[in-house]
């Protein structure tokens, strides 16, 4: 998608802080990190939300959660633990219509999450 912000990084037309990347996901730092450790985790397929996966995105899915635990490790965040988060839509807090996993460490999380 040519508007798509992310999808952009994908292409290599904008340059994120990425942190890791394969043939699957791009993992980068969030540029409004809301906590000491933000990562977003996108797929390189354009998919805008949750409501938009079908059956053969399962493994993407599972390609995302493997990232951000790898992230996690490489971070340092994973003995004392984190949260990964995706939103959906407007009033689930999406702003950028682009599937992508937040990964969020490096202080103890609070519930509910607001």
């Amino acid at each position: 998608m040519s508007d798509c912000l992310f999808c952009k990084m994908v292409a290599g037309e904008i340059q994120p802080d990425i942190v890791l990347e394969n043939e699957h996901v791009l993992a980068f730092r969030d540029v409004n990190p809301q906590a000491p450790t933000h990562i977003l985790v996108i797929p390189r397929k354009h998919i805008a939300s949750i409501d938009e996966l079908d059956e053969a995105d399962a493994p993407l899915l599972g390609q995302m959660f493997l990232a951000a635990g790898e992230v996690a490790r490489q971070c340092g965040i994973s003995a004392s633990g984190y949260r990964t988060v995706l939103n959906c839509g407007n009033d689930g807090g999406q702003t950028v219509f682009h599937l992508h996993l937040h990964l969020l460490g490096g202080r103890a999380m609070h519930w509910p999450p607001g």
